[in-house]
């Protein structure tokens, strides 16, 4: 089991990495659209401001969550879109806004006592795997702002977080597909940064996904295609669950498409 703290650090270093990438630029450049449509780097930042604001009221007031939850309910996905521009602001005015919500959720999944599940969309979850989540989300938002200003990432150790989630969720992305589940175990084999070899499943699985682990992680979420990736599937379970993987709750939206079809 991971503690909590090491999540959070994590998730800490994740947001000071993004944060420092985004402080510099001009007013021009947060309005650059990125590869989410309809998504400027603004957006993207408003959506974790926004995320980590909803998430910190799960964990202090779960009644006040599920009031939020019912308005959704009709359109997920119009209503996260309409979250990302309702909260657009002046880059410092929003830059505050997003710290001062991950220093409010850190201490609030500190406070959770411990037993304890947060609502979430679909779901409920420990602190830690909410912290989790959370990591996940900003190193995703974030390679689509590195994207948008053609900046190339170290992929660090943080990468391991994002990639057992990609794994827990194998159902999830099935479910969000509309699909069901296979009772197929799945093996994932991933070459980590530092060349380690990051497992999960249960060995000898014929159904396998192997490749590095940043390809894993862009694919879980979503922020590349299968076929701009060096992973290898061998089985049809784990083929076809390449094409639904999913490490993030809500509908699937729209796709990223093959780099050879875009361009």
């Amino acid at each position: 089991m991971v503690a909590l703290d090491e999540v959070l650090d994590d998730l800490r270093d994740e947001s000071e990495d993004l944060d420092a990438l985004v402080s510099r630029l001009s007013e021009v450049d947060w309005s650059r659209p990125t590869p989410a449509a309809g998504w400027t780097i603004a957006h993207q930042i408003s959506h974790l401001a926004w995320t980590d604001a909803i998430s910190v009221t799960a964990a202090t007031d779960q009644q006040a969550f599920y009031a939020a939850l019912s308005t959704m309910q009709d359109d997920a996905t119009r209503a996260v879109d309409r979250a990302a521009a309702d909260g657009l602001a002046p880059p410092p005015e929003l830059l505050a806004r997003w710290r001062d919500g991950r220093a409010r959720l850190a201490s609030a999944l500190r406070d959770v006592p411990g037993g304890t599940k947060i609502p979430w969309f679909g779901t409920s979850m420990s602190p830690v795997s909410m912290a989790t989540a959370r990591l996940m989300e900003t190193w995703a938002h974030g390679q689509d702002v590195a994207d948008t200003l053609g900046v190339p990432r170290q992929p660090t150790a943080r990468l391991r977080h994002i990639a057992h989630l990609g794994y827990r969720t194998i159902g999830w992305g099935y479910a969000a597909h509309g699909r069901e589940a296979p009772a197929e175990p799945i093996r994932v084999e991933l070459s980590a940064p530092d060349g380690a070899l990051w497992t999960y499943g249960p060995a000898g699985s014929a159904n396998l996904v192997t490749g590095p682990a940043l390809d894993f992680c862009l694919a879980v979420t979503q922020r590349r295609h299968r076929s701009d990736l060096g992973l290898v599937a061998i089985g049809p379970v784990a083929d076809e669950w390449l094409d639904v993987a999913q490490a993030f709750a809500g509908p699937p939206g729209e796709k990223r498409q093959p780099a050879r079809a875009a361009s």
